[in-house]
């Protein structure tokens, strides 16, 4: 395959010889080779100022981030050889971890496959492609998950933002065998299913499994509030680890029906109950009513998904923290998490302390949780690692 050339401007190679992926619109010499001559989807040699190759680039050329470095090496352009490749690499790391077939299989640059994240559940396989690259060659992911994995479906799952911004339409379509609406996990040794066609992004959340395992030892005989539950990762789990009562809250019908699927599956129906509703609103009617709580789970989707978003974003997550710590009982614990990649862990950790200070509660901070390894972080690429978890105490002032 021949590709053109897309030519940076002086000193403009820096950031990826030390190890980053993204080039930047202003980074190109548009002289030399004018974004506006490429296509969202093509691929091209990246050189630098001098003219020397710096690797293979997706093209985006629309986008701030207008390209990505998919191959350091000019000879690997993304096809189905390279697919095969780097699918069976990321799968290698999985095997290891895991001792059975649920975990999330691509992260999209983390594993040098930008634009491409795929959750695997057993023999079915959810992918999203949110790259113009990535459904331009759409056939060739689909050659390369059937060679390497060979499961008995695959969904594109292609309804998210992500692909505006691409110019692409969304959809989602079974691309491969027969998938069923919901489809089984097993998590810490709980078992769920998850509506891979019509739930939240691929059906489930697999990056939080490490930090739902460590509800254990918070929550036996325990009375546990699940905000923002889903289809109760949190929450069933929270019961089968030996809560006493769990009351899991969401604004969704739909998933709240997931919920009680998912306790019925353990046999866990008389320790789980589901209230339907917005979430803040249902907090200030649990307090009116008295209520109180062991352990609280606040694990709301991203308040902020733009830098710009930061301000209003903040007060959120200390609006629901604040609202969540005044059901504790005198000796509680808050698991505070947040998806949000542009806030920092430190950021979260103040707005839990600000909001303990001003209930006049003494808060330890017990442990700090993050995504799992199979959603790994690319060190150069901050917004890679974007989950937090804090795991608090909550005590009187003393």
């Amino acid at each position: 395959m021949s590709l053109p050339s897309l030519r940076l401007k002086a000193n403009a190679d820096r950031r990826l010889r030390a190890g980053h992926l993204w080039v930047y619109s202003n980074e190109i010499d548009v002289a030399a080779s004018p974004l506006a001559g490429f296509a969202a989807g093509d691929q091209a040699i990246l050189e630098a100022a001098g003219g020397k190759p710096l690797g293979i680039v997706a093209l985006s050329p629309n986008n701030l981030i207008c390209a990505r470095l998919m191959s350091r090496d000019t000879k690997h352009v993304l096809d189905k050889s390279l697919l095969v490749h780097r699918i069976k690499v990321a799968l290698s790391l999985r095997e290891r971890l895991f001792d059975k077939p649920f975990y999330r299989l691509v992260f999209g640059d983390s594993d040098l496959l930008p634009g491409l994240v795929v959750d695997r559940f057993g023999d079915i396989l959810v992918a999203q492609l949110a790259s113009a690259t990535m459904e331009r060659y759409k056939d060739d992911v689909l050659a390369a998950l059937v060679q390497v994995l060979k499961p008995s479906g695959i969904l594109w799952k292609n309804d998210s933002a992500a692909r505006d911004a691409e110019g692409l339409e969304r959809y989602v379509s079974v691309a491969h065998g027969e998938v069923p609406e919901w489809v089984g996990l097993e998590e810490n040794g709980v078992k769920f299913e998850a509506p891979v066609m019509e739930g939240q992004k691929t059906g489930w959340f697999y990056d939080h499994r490490m930090n739902r395992a460590r509800l254990a030892p918070y929550v036996k005989g325990k009375r546990v509030l699940d905000l923002f539950s889903y289809i109760g990762g949190w929450g069933v789990q929270a019961a089968a680890f030996g809560a006493s009562e769990v009351m899991c809250v969401d604004a969704s019908a739909f998933a709240l029906d997931g919920v009680q699927r998912n306790a019925a599956l353990n046999g866990l129906t008389d320790q789980v109950i589901s209230v339907e509703g917005d979430v803040f609103e249902a907090l200030k009617e649990l307090k009116a009513a008295e209520e109180r709580f062991d352990v609280v789970v606040a694990d709301p989707p991203a308040f902020i998904k733009r830098k710009k978003d930061f301000k209003n974003g903040e007060a959120a997550y200390r609006r629901l923290n604040e609202q969540a710590m005044r059901l504790l009982n005198k000796d509680g614990i808050l698991v505070s998490a947040s998806c949000s990649m542009h806030l920092p862990e430190d950021d979260l950790q103040n707005v839990l302390l600000g909001s303990a200070r001003h209930l006049d509660r003494h808060m330890q901070l017990l442990e700090r949780g993050a995504q799992g390894p199979d959603h790994p972080v690319h060190p150069a690429i901050a917004e890679t690692r974007y989950i937090k978890s804090l795991i608090c105490r909550l005590l009187p002032s003393a």
